[in-house]
């Protein structure tokens, strides 16, 4: 899905320079950013090491290699664990089909003890819906039947829905892709991922377009504006709650930011009950 060597392009291409204070003696470049010489130069290897290693030809990278890499390459701790996690694995790994996903008991039972008091969901790796409340559902999938599990990648580029709901889509939008190459990271020979990744990069141009620009981002809490189709604005924060047990699998919770939003949220619960 990804490579050691594309990523340390993709991140040796937007560091400039002038950003880390190395003079160029006003001498004509080709690249935008830093060449391979001069990044190998400051992180203290070897430009042929440094090379083989961006073409994807030597075998290992030490931990020190890495994080002098990143440090060069000004990554913050996300991209730094990214760049880690590609190094554990070769570029040639193969594809394999993942087990199915089964949900911790203690993750579950958190979910079923909010009832539905607020929106809240649980999703797996891929971002795949693996349980929600009712009120979580009526909050971001009303027009789904309750059991029809979503994958929210999908529904967030592919599902019209989606797009008019959220009313800082392309915000969001570039956070889910940036995420969704951390987990590319963190399991690269997830068959399911890897097709979920290709359908999107086919299927909508903007996904393409983010997925391109290499961002790597963790996803833990941020604001949704949404719009909803019977309550109007709402507006609400995200937030992630992980488990030693299952950290795979987030138990995200949907908290009201203004008492209209909180009034929202109520009547979508009491609708909810009745169903």
């Amino acid at each position: 899905m990804e490579s050691l060597g594309g990523f340390l392009k993709s991140r040796r291409g937007r560091v400039t320079p002038a950003e880390i204070g190395l003079r160029t003696y006003g001498t004509s470049r080709r690249v935008p950013g830093l060449r391979r010489e001069e990044l190998a130069q400051l992180a203290g290897v070897s430009a042929g090491y440094y090379t083989r290693l961006e073409q994807g030809q030597a075998e290992t990278a030490s931990a020190q290699v890495l994080d002098a890499l990143a440090r060069v390459l000004q990554l913050d701790p996300v991209e730094t664990a990214h760049l880690h996690n590609l190094a554990r694995h070769p570029g040639h790994s193969k594809l394999a089909e993942p087990p199915r996903e089964v949900l911790h008991p203690r993750v579950l039972a958190l979910l079923e003890g909010l009832g539905d008091a607020m929106p809240a969901l649980i999703l797996g790796r891929r971002g795949d819906v693996l349980a929600w409340n009712r009120t979580g559902h009526a909050l971001f999938a009303s027009h789904l039947d309750f059991d029809d599990l979503p994958s929210i990648p999908r529904m967030f580029f592919l599902d019209p829905h989606m797009r008019e709901l959220h009313r800082n889509w392309a915000e969001l939008a570039r956070i889910h892709v940036a995420y969704l190459r951390l987990t590319a990271g963190r399991f690269p020979t997830d068959a399911r991922l890897a097709a979920l990744i290709g359908e999107l990069s086919m299927r909508s141009d903007e996904f393409a377009s983010l997925w391109a620009t290499g961002d790597v981002a963790d996803c833990t809490v941020g604001p949704m504006y949404l719009r909803h189709p019977t309550l109007g604005a709402v507006d609400v924060t995200y937030q992630v709650w992980l488990q030693p047990d299952s950290p795979d699998h987030r138990l995200e919770i949907y908290t009201p930011n203004d008492p209209a939003s909180a009034d929202a949220l109520r009547i979508l619960t009491h609708q909810s009950e009745r169903r």
